[in-house]
């Protein structure tokens, strides 16, 4: 292939720009702010679980508590009916009267062992519902710190992007200039050289592969003419050859 010193002077330029383009693509991938919203995120959804077991628990146990009252409410109201039969004076039989007796003695303390168990389910309802209660706040302080990450890394998308247009642009202008034929091959190598489709000769050496070349090579690249397009015998990338190529 043949093309003009300066057309393949170019290519180093837009090779720079496509190496910046890389960069910035790069950069966008690897934001901190990535890593960050994964890390918020993972936590975030670890506390929704916790906040979710906490409020079963609270409602497990809101109806444990009424189950528990209504047995103690079952208690009193047959404790006040014993306590109304034996008040009234209707129980003559002094069999009748002691079981009466043993009977509102075992109810009323039924109801206290009852109530006992009232208390201990609201001590620990309340302890559940604290509970919720910090977890709700913490989730709120998560919410906000997603925010602010998530308004951080936009903005530095936003940047990202700005500069990148701006690359893009420039980069247009350049390859207006490569003969099509020459930018193809330029492309074609790009995507087969992990983005460097291009690199200068730079004493002796090729700045794609950065491998020092032979002096059979270097010999051959001397006797070129200008305008043959040479290619690095160890990557196959497009040689530019400069003032420092050391030829």
């Amino acid at each position: 292939m043949k093309a003009a010193p300066r057309d393949q002077q170019r290519l180093l330029d837009l090779q720079e720009l496509d190496s910046s383009l890389d960069r910035l693509a790069h950069r966008r991938r690897t934001l901190p702010e990535i890593a960050e919203l994964a890390a918020l995120q993972e936590r975030a959804g670890e506390l929704r679980d916790r906040l979710v077991t906490a409020e079963t628990d609270v409602s497990d146990l809101d109806r444990e508590q009424t189950k528990a009252e209504q047995d103690v409410d079952q208690v009193r109201v047959r404790a006040d009916r014993d306590s109304k039969r034996l008040d009234s004076g209707m129980v003559t039989s002094a069999k009748d009267l002691a079981s009466l007796q043993s009977e509102l003695a075992s109810l009323q303390r039924r109801q206290g062992d009852l109530e006992e168990v009232v208390l201990e389910i609201m001590e620990r309802r309340e302890e559940a519902e604290a509970q919720v209660t910090a977890l709700r706040a913490e989730q709120a302080e998560l919410e906000a710190a997603l925010a602010e990450v998530g308004t951080r890394k936009a903005k530095a998308e936003q940047e990202i992007d700005g500069q990148a247009e701006l690359t893009r642009s420039a980069r247009a202008g350049v390859a207006a200039d490569v003969p099509a034929d020459l930018l193809a091959l330029h492309e074609k190598l790009r995507e087969q050289f992990g983005g460097v489709g291009t690199a200068a000769l730079t004493r002796g050496q090729c700045q794609g592969c950065m491998l020092a070349l032979n002096t059979s090579d270097l010999n051959r690249i001397r006797a070129a003419a200008p305008d043959d397009v040479v290619r690095c015998e160890e990557c196959r990338r497009i040689l530019v050859r400069t003032p420092e190529s050391g030829l």
